[in-house]
């Protein structure tokens, strides 16, 4: 019997070091490996010096080009069972390839986030005014949603926001959230103890820009009351893309380190007493919070940062919208040691009971399964879905054939 096999189309080479969306499409290709699939990796983009070494987990590679009928070929050679868009502006690109030539294909989009969403909310932070989730940004992602045969969110509020506010309906749409290890008391007792511990904790991926807001909002809201009340504490900042306007805010003095990358985001949050992260915009999960919680180390944030993470159970820290309360509780964490262990037994309980990945595997793949048997009258219940494929497919189409016919054109001049 021949191996199933899974295209996945990365917007970029996975970084699992840099964000939380890299380690997010690793967890799930190390999920279809688990289930004895084929995956092959390809990407348009440039690999970096961070990119994760997927040939270590039996991957292969491949890279592709945009608008380019070479990839039309590549499909037609490898014919997947299914295909992954990892975000939606792949989807925009490759997902009318990926029908014209693999029809019977599953077709998944993972969304990391919702986009739009996120977008939304910075839009109110910029101009005060009301939220605005009909967009063009929405139609977009919205449409590549509808186009596929199931789309994977991390956030049930943005599960929510889809069938309430769009009128999404559920059959395509999927809650996966984080797949992560569960805690055992073994994993606890290794945990560095409260007496070793000192100092704050920010990091973050500094091209996502509520991180860069987020780090502002610390230099100058946050830390400058904060520090008066705990004048021997430092506040670490670290973070992969960090450009020259990051680096600038370091300020020794201030005990306001800016350090750059992490070599290891666990094990560097793990030496810290709290990982403060006043985030004012945002969408889907935040994994800075899960690897808080794997290390132990408490979290102070705003509604925004903990949405969805938590379901029903206690925070593993603060939640503050309020700068004043948010530096409050943040320092009685920091001094208080029962508050403290009792937040990091909050946290052991989220990563168990909300991400453990046992608890979501199977039911995954079934769903898959049962898809797969019945993708045709899938297919026809989402017909809305299809009548944007099928319009999409030919605008995008003839929109990507004529950059192809213009770039072989300028190729074949002669200087």
């Amino acid at each position: 019997m021949t191996k199933k096999s899974i295209l996945v189309i990365g917007l970029v080479w996975p970084e699992p070091t840099s964000s939380a969306a890299g380690t997010r499409i690793i967890q799930l290709i190390s999920l279809f490996i688990a289930q004895g699939y084929k995956v092959i990796f390809a990407s348009a983009a440039s690999k970096s010096d961070f990119s994760f070494d997927l040939k270590s987990l039996g991957v292969i590679e491949q890279e592709i080009k945009l608008n380019d009928t070479g990839f039309n070929s590549f499909l037609k050679k490898i014919t997947p069972d299914i295909v992954l868009f990892d975000r939606f502006m792949v989807e925009e690109q490759y997902g009318w390839r990926v029908q014209q030539e693999c029809p019977d294909a599953l077709r998944i989009l993972d969304t990391e986030d919702l986009h739009f969403l996120r977008h939304a909310r910075q839009q109110v932070i910029k101009t005060g005014g009301p939220i605005e989730l009909f967009t063009d940004l929405a139609k977009r992602e919205i449409a590549a949603i509808l186009r596929c045969d199931l789309s994977l969110l991390i956030s049930e509020i943005e599960m929510n926001i889809l069938q309430e506010q769009f009128h999404i309906d559920p059959s395509i749409i999927y809650y996966l959230p984080f797949l992560e290890e569960e805690l055992t008391e073994n994993d606890t007792q290794n945990w560095i103890d409260f007496e070793e511990r000192e100092g704050f904790v920010f990091i973050g991926n500094f091209l996502h820009e509520p991180n860069w807001n987020t780090l502002q909002l610390l230099k100058t809201k946050i830390w400058p009351v904060l520090r008066k009340k705990i004048p021997t504490a430092k506040l670490d900042i670290y973070g992969s893309y960090s450009s020259q306007k990051v680096l600038q805010l370091h300020h020794e003095k201030e005990n306001f380190i800016v350090h750059g990358r992490a070599k290891e985001a666990r094990e560097v949050i793990a030496k810290h007493k709290i990982l403060l992260a006043p985030i004012q915009f945002g969408a889907g999960v935040k994994g800075k919070f899960i690897d808080a919680m794997q290390v132990g180390t408490p979290c102070v944030t705003t509604t925004i940062g903990a949405e969805a993470m938590r379901g029903i159970f206690d925070w593993n820290g603060a939640i503050e919208d309020d700068f004043e309360l948010f530096i409050d509780q943040a320092v009685k964490l920091y001094q208080n040691k029962t508050l403290w262990l009792k937040a990091q037994q909050n946290g052991i309980r989220i990563i168990n009971e909300r991400y453990g990945k046992s608890r979501f595997t199977n039911s995954f793949v079934e769903a898959l399964s049962k898809l797969s048997l019945n993708l045709k009258t899938h297919r026809n219940h989402n017909f809305f879905g299809q009548i944007l494929q099928f319009h999409t497919a030919n605008s995008t189409k003839y929109m990507s054939l004529w950059i192809e016919e213009k770039n072989s054109n300028k190729s074949g001049i002669s200087h």
